[in-house]
């Protein structure tokens, strides 16, 4: 694991913001990057219930699914409600209990750590501005397409609504340490993709929010 990564895993570890924000609406999440710009995410959703959007991506998943940085493990829940095996993937105690607590499977781990399953996920997920991971589009995809089933397995990435691809430097605004972050719109996460191994094969809009399907070239 490379000091960017680590870096991004122990300061979503230790964040009280994101302890704070998964306890519920009302708690603002805002990175601030190198330069003084500030990057709100939509914190909002982390806990809420899967929405039409989120229940259209679920439908997809019809086979083993692992969901990276699950936060509270809502998209998992609701797998396992449909009765489809699911993992979810996050580093912050905070987020694994209040997940479990929701009836999801989720694992405290790096996205970048040992893996169980790995190269036999049919589907992994990355919802909710995860593709920002690490700070480093192509080294977070490379490591998913590794998680998945190599020819069959699909891979659906959440995007910016804007055409954009920014690497930033951020730190919480409530402060710690920093770590890597990536702003990325759908055309620029395809052409990453497919400098990776991994090709489009769909990509699509609902509401304001854009998405992309991934499988191994």
């Amino acid at each position: 694991m490379n000091a960017t990564v680590s870096a991004t895993d122990r300061a979503w570890t230790a964040s009280s913001a994101y302890a704070e924000a998964l306890s519920g609406p009302g708690h603002p999440l805002v990175l601030r990057t190198s330069t003084g710009r500030t990057l709100e995410l939509d914190a909002a959703r982390f806990t809420a219930a899967p929405d039409p959007v989120d229940r259209a991506v679920l439908d997809r998943c019809q086979g083993p699914t692992i969901d990276l940085g699950c936060g509270p493990g809502r998209l998992v829940a609701e797998l396992a409600r449909r009765g489809v095996p699911a993992l979810g993937v996050d580093v912050a105690p905070a987020a694994v209990l209040l997940g479990r607590a929701a009836g999801a499977t989720v694992l405290r781990r790096s996205v970048f750590g040992r893996l169980p399953g790995a190269g036999r996920w049919a589907h992994a997920l990355l919802m909710d501005g995860n593709i920002g991971i690490g700070g480093d589009a192509a080294a977070l995809l490379a490591r998913v397409r590794d998680l998945i089933r190599p020819g069959c397995g699909e891979l659906v990435v959440e995007t910016e609504a804007e055409d954009v691809h920014e690497n930033h430097v951020v730190t919480f605004d409530t402060g710690g340490e920093p770590f890597g972050w990536t702003r990325i719109g759908t055309e620029a996460l395809a052409a990453v993709a497919a400098g990776i191994g991994l090709r489009s094969t769909e990509q699509w809009s609902a509401g304001e929010r854009r998405f992309v399907a991934l499988a191994t070239a």
